[in-house]
């Protein structure tokens, strides 16, 4: 398990949580599908969305990879709704 900083936004703010993206628990994506998501993960009972650079995963949730079809475009709605 690895500390990683998430912005968690059911409690609205930035928290260290320990997180280990794995196959199992985790879809990566390439640059060149254009949805500018880098990885999707299940995660503390929501899911956690990562851009691609240098941003901090987003937890949302009551939502799993396979409520989404590990689709980026619909990860990136979400990422949307947040703001």
């Amino acid at each position: 398990m690895k500390n990683i900083p998430i912005y968690n936004t059911l409690k609205d703010r930035l928290e260290a949580v320990d997180f280990e993206f794995t196959k199992e628990n985790t879809t990566w994506f390439d640059d060149i599908e254009g949805y500018d998501i880098y990885r999707i993960a299940d995660a503390f009972g929501g899911l956690l969305i990562q851009k691609t650079g240098y941003s901090y995963p987003v937890l949302t949730g009551d939502v799993s990879r396979s409520d989404i079809g590990n689709n980026q475009q619909k990860a990136l709605e979400l990422l949307h709704r947040q703001n």
